[in-house]
């Protein structure tokens, strides 16, 4: 459950954490990419020049995946980039974002009634364990962020019917005008602000941005290679793409939040 990639960090130093939001701490979204891949692969169909659906799709996977992490926007400004190299006239990526909101809201609108209306218990539509590591977390003193590539009205409202903005000093999601906010920027306000050095900054995520914003800077990176489908499993081709990133630790969610932290502040 606790799997050690790098034992070399120094540990028990850590005073701030971030944390990444749809598949590190929440599953409302889980089933996103089966939204925006099939979306995406449609819109390529339409150009003059396009490949088969199959070679599409995995054109598609292969830059949904990799810029899994950051804001939605640069996975819409790719689409119009490759919509363009097929012969086509592409939309506005804004444009685009919207559309691919309106059909994921579709899909999980009925978790956010749910949550809101008392039907769905909040820890059902989190990572298991998350509620838990959060309060082990904010006992020992450590300030936590809350940062996501999903739109920050968005992370607001999910959070709040998640029951967990309280734990957070700050709460960042995306922006129309994407250039004024990063996961990266982020990070090194919260070092320069608070004198941090490296060991003093933990992140957490199941993408590839945070892991690498996190070891940039010399912190400890904490990877959720959580099943989203399956909660409670390993998801393979996270876990790969988590180490590749530079992870210390990768966990497939926070069940046994009481070990990783007894890890993490061991001296």
């Amino acid at each position: 459950m606790l799997e050690i990639i790098c034992d070399q960090v120094p540990r028990g130093r850590i005073r701030h954490a971030l944390f990444d939001f749809d598949g590190t701490l929440s599953l409302i979204r889980a089933g996103w990419q089966e939204v925006m891949v099939p979306q995406m692969v449609a819109w390529l169909m339409e150009t003059p020049t396009h490949e088969s659906r199959a070679e599409l799709n995995d054109v598609v996977t292969g830059y949904v995946t990799h810029l899994t992490g950051k804001q939605t926007i640069y996975q819409m400004i790719e689409l119009a980039e490759q919509v363009a190299k097929r012969g086509g006239q592409p939309q506005e990526p804004l444009q685009y974002k919207r559309l691919y909101l309106a059909a994921l809201w579709e899909t999980i609108k009925d978790r956010v009634a749910g949550l809101k209306s008392g039907r769905i218990p909040p820890d059902q539509l989190m990572v298991p364990g998350a509620r838990a590591m959060l309060d082990a977390l904010c006992a020992r003193g450590v300030r936590c962020y809350l940062a996501s590539g999903t739109d920050e009205p968005y992370v607001l409202d999910e959070a709040a019917a998640l029951g967990i903005i309280d734990y957070f000093a700050g709460i960042y999601g995306a922006q129309d005008d994407y250039k004024s906010f990063s996961k990266q920027v982020l990070i090194e306000r919260i070092i320069a602000e608070h004198g941090l050095a490296g060991p003093e900054f933990a992140g957490f995520g199941d993408g590839f941005v945070e892991i690498e914003d996190t070891k940039q800077v010399g912190g400890i990176a904490v990877g959720v290679a959580s099943d989203e489908v399956t909660p409670g499993g390993t998801d393979a081709w996270k876990r790969t793409r988590l180490i590749r990133a530079g992870a210390d630790v990768i966990v497939p969610d926070f069940s046994e939040s009481g070990a990783l932290v007894e890890y993490l502040f061991a001296c």
